[in-house]
Parts: C-alpha cells; sequence; structure tokens
C-alpha cells in the first residue's frame, strides 16, 4: 500500500523505468553486461521510491491517556527546552529522527482538537541539527487533549527533503492514530509535552508510527 502522496512520484518512476528497459534493450542489448547493468540501476531506483512512498496499515490502540509516536525513526531528543513559538514556556521535547529508509507517513500522536496549525518556510539543516527545529523548513501543529492538555508537534524538513505535507486545519477533530500528513524524502518530527509527563522512552530506541507509547498518564 502507497502513500496518496506519492502517486505521482511513482506514476513517473515507473514510466521511466519502463522505457529505459525499452531503450537499453534496443541500443545496447548487443552489451549485456551493459544492458543489464542499466536495467539493475533502474529497478533499484524504482524499488527505493517504492519503499519511501510505502505506507503499511497500522491499527492503533486509540488511548486518551498515551501520546504515541507520530512516525517511525530513532528517538534522538529527550529533553526539557523552552518552546518558543507557542507555548512560550518549558516543555518536554521528544524527537524523532526519520532515515530515507523510514516509513515518513505522520499520524496524529493523540485525539482532540485542532488549535494551532502554521507552516513556516526555511533552511534545509541536516535533520539532527540543534536550530533545524527552529531554522529548517517545518509545521507546528498543537492538539488540545482531553488528558494532557495541548501538546504541539512539528514536522521538520532535513537536508534532503523539500516537502512537507500536513492535514492538520485549526477546528479540525482529529484520531489518534490517523494520516496527520508526510514528509518527503528524510526528515524528523518533535513533540512538546507538558512537564512532569511520564515518557515511555529511552535515547536510541526505535519507535514505529501510531504503535510505539512515547509517553502516558
Amino acid at each position: 500500500m502507497f502513500h496518496k502522496e506519492g502517486r505521482k512520484i511513482i506514476l513517473i518512476a515507473t514510466s521511466l523505468t519502463v522505457i529505459i528497459f525499452l531503450l537499453s534493450h534496443k541500443f545496447v542489448s548487443d552489451i549485456i553486461w551493459l544492458e543489464k547493468g542499466i536495467q539493475i540501476v533502474t529497478l533499484v531506483f524504482l524499488i527505493l521510491v517504492l519503499q519511501f512512498f510505502r505506507n503499511p496499515r497500522r491499527i492503533t490502540a486509540i488511548n486518551a491517556n498515551h501520546i504515541i509516536a507520530p512516525v517511525d525513526g530513532k528517538i534522538v531528543v529527550i529533553e526539557e527546552v523552552f518552546e518558543e513559538e507557542y507555548f512560550k514556556d518549558k516543555r518536554l521535547q521528544v524527537s524523532i529522527f526519520m532515515s530515507p529508509l523510514n516509513v515518513h507517513v505522520t499520524r496524529y500522536a493523540a485525539s482532540g482538537t485542532i488549535k494551532f496549525s502554521k507552516y513556516h518556510p526555511g533552511k534545509y539543516l541536516v535533520a539532527w541539527h540543534p536550530k533545524a527545529s527552529t531554522e529548517n523548513e517545518r509545521t507546528t501543529v498543537v492538539i488540545e487533549t482531553t488528558v494532557f492538555g495541548e501538546i504541539l508537534y512539528r514536522q521538520i524538513a532535513g537536508a534532503v527533503a523539500r516537502r512537507i505535507v500536513n492535514y492538520a486545519e485549526e477546528g479540525m477533530q482529529v484520531v489518534q492514530g490517523e494520516d496527520a500528513g508526510f514528509i518527503k524524502f528524510g526528515s524528523r518530527v518533535d513533540l512538546f509535552l507538558p512537564l512532569g509527563t511520564k515518557i515511555n522512552v529511552n535515547l536510541n530506541d526505535k519507535a514505529i508510527g501510531a504503535k510505539t507509547i512515547i509517553a502516558s498518564k
């Protein structure tokens, strides 16, 4: 199953693969190693595109007392920080880094009402750079939950990513685990939670979007 954000790219990549296969057979079929080499490289490229846009079906055990991972990836930050855009006070930050090999679907970490949703143009520093959270292209979304109050998540573009897709709009009612957007080609997502929230993960843990419990009450 593939994400809808990848349909155009998948169609283009598939078409190019077919064209290259046909052209290589027509013009270099007498040089077997060259023909096969071109076809193998093209096929590998298509496989990478397909795996990047995969959208595995995830069944979330909805629980208002849990904050779940919004994306797949590695936990790279767990610390108390000053969140300066929306809360303007101290929060617990949990950051998940996604490599190009991870599933890049963003999912809602909790159910609730979207209170704030804003896109910021910016730089394309590597996603693990300390300033990526405030200087890179990003979107900031705040969800009002029944148990945790307001929580914030931020989709951040990386050095390769060039498009963030965000479905959250102010006033929307959202459901934990449902599709919240997509970040193309490498990125990071930051969660900002109230101080005192119990964190259920450790640095370098592998998170599974819509499955891993990041925090709980």
